[in-house]
C-alpha cells in the first residue's frame, strides 16, 4: 500500500493504481486502523463475508472478534514487530459468518493501520496436513519399517567382513576396506533416521519448562554446530510450562538450531548469528489430526538465523521427506521435526528472505489437570 512506484507523465494516477491493486486482489483483504476500526475491505473480502463495507465497518473491528481471537494476536504481532507476519490455520469468526480456517498475513502500514490478508485454502503444518504432506509421511513410515528389516542386518555383515579384510590387507588396500566400513556406517545412520518415522508411540508428555530445554539445546549447539556464531536468546520469563516430551523437544529444537547454524555459517563472513525467541500468543489454536476439534497452542518458540534464506522453489515442500538444501543432506531432519511437533499437538511454520529465516513452533501449555492435558495431545 505504501510502496514506492514510478509512473510516467500522463499515466494513471498512482493512488488509483494502488486502490485498484487492493480491490482486484484475489485474496480477501481488510485494513484496520490504530483504533481497531475497519476502514477498508476489497471485493474478495466482501464476497467472502457476503456484506458490503458499510455493514462490515459497523462498530469497531475488535468488537466483532471473539475473546482471545488469533486475529487480534496476528494484528498485535505486526504492530509490535513492525514487519509483515503470518499465521497458518487461523480460526476466523467474524460478522456472524460461520467460522472457518484460513492462513492470515498482517502487514503494518505507514499511517499506523494494518493490512490483513486471508488465504482461505491454506493449511497448517501442524496437526492437520495437506494431502501431499500426509502421503509423504505415510511413505516414509513404510520405507523406515522396510529398511530396518531388510537392510540393517546385511549391513552389519558387510561391515564385519570389511573389518576382517582391513586387518589382513596390505597397507595400500587398507583405505579401501576402511571406506567400506565408513560407508556402511553412513547407510546405517540413514536407516536409523528413517526408522524414527515408523515409531508410532505417543510422546511421553509432562509439564516442562521450555526454557530449560532451549538452554540445553543452546549449550549443545555452542560446543558443536554453532561454534563461532553469535548464539543469543530473547525469552519471555512469564511463560507457563509446556506440555511435552523432553527428549523429543530437545530433538526438535536441536534440529532447528543445527539447520540455523549451517545457514549462518554459510555466510562465510564470520558474522553469522542465531537468536532463540519465546513468547505467549493468545488465541492461537491448532486443529488436531483426523479432524478433531481445535485446541490451544499458545507457546511460541522462534529460531532465527541471518543466513541466505530458503530457496523459493523449496518453500512449499520444505517439510516433506527428502527435500533439502544441503549437498550431502538426506532431507529427513525437518520432516521428522514436523512429525514430532504434530505429535505434540503443535504447529511448525517458517518465514524466509535473504538474511533472515525464522522457524516458528507453537506448542500447547500444561493444563492444571494432567489428565486433560494428556487427552489434548492424544485426541
Amino acid at each position: 500500500m505504501n510502496g514506492q512506484f514510478r509512473s510516467a507523465p500522463g499515466s494513471v494516477n498512482l493512488e488509483m493504481l494502488k486502490a485498484q491493486a487492493f480491490d482486484l486482489s484475489p485474496e480477501p483483504a481488510l485494513v484496520v486502523n490504530g483504533d481497531g476500526a475497519l476502514v477498508a475491505v476489497n471485493e474478495a473480502a466482501e464476497r467472502l463475508f457476503g456484506q458490503g463495507l458499510s455493514l462490515l465497518a459497523r462498530g469497531r473491528f475488535g468488537a466483532a472478534l471473539p475473546t482471545g481471537s488469533a486475529l487480534v494476536s496476528l494484528l498485535n504481532r505486526a504492530i509490535e514487530e513492525g514487519a509483515p507476519v503470518r499465521e497458518r490455520g487461523v480460526e476466523i469468526s467474524l460478522f456472524g459468518h460461520p467460522s472457518f480456517e484460513a492462513d492470515g498475513a498482517a502487514a503494518p502500514l505507514a499511517d499506523g493501520s494494518v493490512l490483513l490478508t486471508l488465504h482461505v485454502k491454506g493449511g497448517s503444518l501442524g496437526g492437520e496436513r495437506t494431502g501431499a504432506e500426509a502421503a509423504g509421511l505415510r511413505t516414509i513410515v513404510g520405507l523406515g519399517r522396510m529398511l530396518a528389516h531388510e537392510i540393517k542386518n546385511p549391513l552389519m555383515g558387510i561391515r564385519g567382513a570389511a573389518q576382517l579384510l582391513k586387518s589382513g590387507a596390505k597397507a595400500e588396500d587398507a583405505p579401501l576396506a576402511q571406506l567400506i566400513v565408513d560407508e556402511t556406517d553412513r547407510v546405517r545412520r540413514l536407516v536409523d533416521r528413517m526408522e524414527a518415522f515408523s515409531d508410532d508411540a505417543l510422546p511421553d508428555c509432562q509439564p516442562i519448562n521450555i526454557h530449560q530445554v532451549l538452554d540445553r539445546v543452546k549449550a549443545l549447539a555452542a560446543n558443536g554446530v554453532a561454534d563461532g556464531l553469535s548464539l543469543t536468546d530473547d525469552y519471555d520469563p512469564s511463560l507457563p510450562p509446556a506440555f511435552g516430551d523432553e527428549d523429543q523437544l530437545i530433538q526438535i529444537f536441536l534440529n532447528l538450531v543445527k539447520n540455523a547454524a549451517e545457514a549462518a555459517h554459510s555466510r562465510g563472513d564470520g558474522r553469522g548469528a542465531i537468536t532463540v525467541h519465546t513468547a505467549y500468543r493468545h488465541g492461537v489454536r491448532v486443529r488436531a489430526a483426523r479432524g478433531q476439534a481445535l485446541r490451544g497452542a499458545p507457546l511460541e518458540i522462534r529460531v532465527q538465523d541471518n543466513g541466505p534464506g530458503v530457496p523459493a522453489h523449496l518453500r512449499e515442500s520444505l517439510f516433506q521427506p527428502f527435500v533439502t538444501t544441503k549437498t550431502h543432506g538426506a532431507g529427513l531432519g525437518l520432516a521428522l521435526v514436523a512429525k514430532l511437533v504434530a505429535g505434540h499437538g503443535g504447529l511448525i511454520d517458517f518465514e524466509s528472505e535473504p538474511g533472515r529465516t525464522t522457524f516458528r513452533v507453537l506448542l500447547p501449555i500444561a493444563s492444571h489437570d494432567p489428565v486433560a492435558s494428556q487427552k489434548d495431545v492424544t485426541a
